[in-house]
């Protein structure tokens, strides 16, 4: 049966942890927790484990209430963005730790370390210290520790952030292959909205320890319900232009003024903010339909196979994400293009009004 968050609130002295949050999870699920920092994932994720208690509401799995229950009595796992080992045990021990504590037989307790070490690839350091252990092989450890415990719950708070761009990548893939054979109720969080892409299943944005919203991930990432998830949810950020929708004409900045895409269809006349994914920008114009903005580069960030070019004019900064590695001086006249198909629009309050996913909403 599910886990039930209802109405949780956390008060710290005068500041608002957690505020009101009703959340529901389900068995065999992978579940996101996406936010920046302070965004309130921790504090929430520790309600969940019962190290701490909430200022109101309660908390239910499979119809129990575990509101006031102490994590010792909790079927839950915890895995820290710190590598936590116990330095005196070998990786076998340290993995071995929470079926000792509950009392499994000698046999089934080295059968279930095995299993999972083998599973995370690391059957050949269980003699080894952690102090002998490279950070991404220290994190595995923490990892099997907690998956071998097999509980109902498996928290793990940002595990991955202390290790290299490689060992993230490999240990992402790693991960959500083992939780989609487990019924566990697994909640991941991260700060990071590739990272919760790479990861599927469910998102929950959060931000100053409110839900904002919550759904499929790919969903959520397609139709953000107001500007401030869609900032959130995109690595760039998301560019957003104020905008004037006048009689079936959407006005942007200083681009022409065009007629609005079948997924604007409906809008009424007013101020709106225009959404404009990094990704989607470009340099190059490939229609006749494009929007074009006149802009100047400010710099060209290389990452990898991909470039950032940060522009601005005298309205607005932009990012546009371009694939490959391109050179642009500093100071360079450049156009910004992109199909007004790909345009979100959000009310001047910010909420969603349309995006490229669904028809209009208002």
């Amino acid at each position: 049966m599910s886990l039930v968050l209802d109405k949780i609130c956390k008060h710290v002295g005068n500041e608002r942890h957690i505020d009101n949050i009703s959340l529901q999870l389900e068995p065999g699920t992978f579940n996101v927790l996406l936010g920046r920092t302070l965004a309130g994932k921790t504090s929430l994720m520790r309600l969940m484990a019962g190290l701490d208690r909430p200022s109101s509401g309660r908390l239910l799995m499979k119809g129990k209430d575990l509101t006031g229950l102490p994590v010792r009595q909790r079927d839950v796992a915890m895995v820290y963005q710190q590598f936590i080992n116990y330095p005196s045990m070998t990786v076998y021990k340290n993995i071995a730790s929470p079926l000792k504590l509950a009392k499994v037989n000698k046999k089934e307790l080295d059968r279930r370390v095995r299993e999972v070490a083998e599973m995370l690839h690391i059957e050949n350091l269980l003699d080894r210290l952690p102090v002998e252990l490279s950070g991404g092989q220290q994190q595995r450890t923490a990892i099997a520790r907690a998956l071998v415990k097999d509980a109902e719950l498996l928290l793990l708070d940002e595990p991955l952030v202390n290790l290299d761009y490689k060992l993230r990548e490999e240990l992402r893939i790693e991960m959500r292959e083992i939780f989609k054979r487990r019924d566990a109720i697994v909640v991941y969080a991260t700060t990071e909205p590739l990272e919760a892409l790479t990861l599927g299943g469910n998102t929950a944005v959060m931000h100053a320890g409110q839900l904002e919203q919550f759904g499929p991930t790919v969903e959520v990432y397609q139709n953000p319900q107001s500007s401030r998830i869609a900032k959130a949810f995109s690595d760039p950020q998301i560019n957003i232009v104020p905008a004037r929708l006048v009689g079936g004409q959407l006005h942007i900045g200083t681009a022409a003024s065009i007629p609005l895409a079948q997924h604007m269809h409906g809008l009424a006349d007013g101020e709106y903010q225009v959404g404009m994914r990094a990704n989607h920008l470009r340099l190059v114009q490939k229609s006749d339909e494009d929007l074009a903005f006149a802009a100047q580069v400010e710099i060209a960030e290389i990452s990898g196979s991909e470039t950032y070019i940060h522009l601005s004019n005298a309205e607005q900064s932009w990012t546009v994400q371009l694939p490959g590695i391109h050179s642009y001086p500093m100071g360079a006249a450049a156009t910004i293009y992109i199909n007004p198909s790909q345009l979100y629009l959000f009310t001047a309050q910010g909420q969603l009004a349309a995006s490229t996913q669904t028809a209009a909403r208002i």
